[in-house]
């Protein structure tokens, strides 16, 4: 069952955004990057207040994500790909993003907090970070 409201639509963007921001890093990188973005979608806390969509959490202006300025994000989803989406939709959680709501890439190791947020861990070359849950309950 869904964790957030979507659409066949909807979880072919999240599985674009999962594959640009993530290939590289493989299934597990890019399943990590749909918790990130469905994580910002049922938060409603810090920067993704009154993000309640897929399209709001990818297009958020500032805070989006750098892949929707690059033409690889608007090709076609794939079907592998849309399966990932859905198993993220569906409340898959893979750690460290399971609570996160950002990743990076940094030139060196992940610094101990980002935007106030601590480290929960690296996944090949991402780090990522999750609130603390007071400041943002519905991510966890």
């Amino acid at each position: 069952m869904a964790v957030i409201k979507t659409n066949n639509e909807h979880v072919q963007m999240l599985a674009r955004l999962m594959r640009a921001e993530a290939e590289g890093e493989g299934e597990l990188g890019m399943l990590m990057v749909g918790n990130v973005g469905v994580n910002r979608v049922r938060g409603d806390c810090l920067d993704f207040k009154n993000i309640r969509s897929i399209p709001n959490m990818v297009y958020q202006s500032p805070g989006g994500f750098e892949a929707v300025q690059k033409p690889y994000f608007y090709q076609r989803a794939r079907q592998k790909d849309v399966r990932l989406a859905r198993r993220i939709v569906n409340g898959e959680r893979q750690h460290p993003a399971s609570n996160s709501l950002w990743f990076f890439r940094p030139a060196g190791a992940c610094p101990a907090t980002w935007y106030d947020q601590r480290n929960t861990g690296r996944y090949k070359a991402h780090c990522f970070y999750a609130p603390d849950p007071q400041d943002c309950p519905t991510v966890y």
